[in-house]
């Protein structure tokens, strides 16, 4: 989701009231709110693209700052720039290169997988290779604690879900999942598919067929805690169909 907009009224709030107004509750807090129109990831390439051709370079350093939140990274943003050169002038891109240095930095760290955003607030850990069988596409897992309520973060490339599960126990048991970053997708057997966003809590019971991962259009990651049950173990089932998940938007 997109974050709360308060810069027109810190920056303008008392020279121009109306336009502070538009700005931080019409342009960012409807517009760039739209998410099942367009990522807040897409918007930003958008804006800095536009930001560029029209050389608006104070505006375009705060776009590229907010594009980096959204998880466009440095690579990404030079080869925007890079292509725009062609279209919008040569010019424009010697005086972009050193904002796009400024605002990222060094590159990515090298222990993150290529492509992975890296202002994330929990660690990506290491490719999930012993339940690899049970994923479409490709996914990361980062033990946080095995203590009183183990606990595991795990991270999803665009378009990686694992298959149709559950959780049996004769007593107790489940997963509770905290949606940290990105957009995903939860869904139980019978019902309708669930978005996800950071902030958002999963509470799964025990026994229940279901599945979860990302948005084709979005890293995603997620805590997930195993709850304490009698007899607790997980039953893996089929893949979701390429057919079901490629109807969620």
């Amino acid at each position: 989701m997109a974050k709360k907009q308060t810069a027109g009224r810190d920056r303008l709030g008392e020279l121009a009231p109306k336009f502070a107004e538009l700005n931080d509750d019409v342009l960012f807090g409807e517009v760039w709110s739209r998410e099942k129109e367009l990522s807040p990831r897409d918007r930003s390439m958008i804006t800095i693209a536009a930001l560029f051709s029209a050389g608006l370079y104070p505006q375009l350093k705060s776009h590229l700052i907010l594009g980096k939140e959204h998880g466009i990274t440095k690579a990404e943003a030079v080869e925007i720039v890079t292509q725009l050169a062609f279209y919008c002038g040569w010019p424009k891109a010697w005086s972009t290169f050193p904002l796009i240095q400024e605002v990222f930095g060094d590159d990515q760290p090298s222990d993150l997988p290529q492509g992975v955003p890296y202002n994330l607030l929990f660690p990506v850990g290491q490719p999930n290779d012993a339940f690899a069988q049970y994923f479409v596409g490709q996914s990361y897992l980062a033990p946080l604690t095995l203590e009183q309520v183990p606990s595991f973060n795990v991270t999803f490339e665009p378009g990686c879900r694992n298959n149709w599960h559950i959780h049996h126990a004769d007593e107790g048991g489940g997963q509770l999942l905290i949606c940290v970053y990105g957009r995903g997708w939860y869904q139980e057997w019978g019902q309708e598919p669930r978005e996800l966003h950071p902030g958002d809590v999963v509470n799964i019971p025990p026994n229940v067929k279901h599945w979860h991962g990302a948005a084709n259009d979005s890293w995603f990651q997620h805590v997930a805690q195993e709850i304490s049950g009698v007899n607790a173990k997980t039953e893996w089932r089929e893949a979701v169909s390429d057919e079901d998940y490629n109807k969620l938007k």
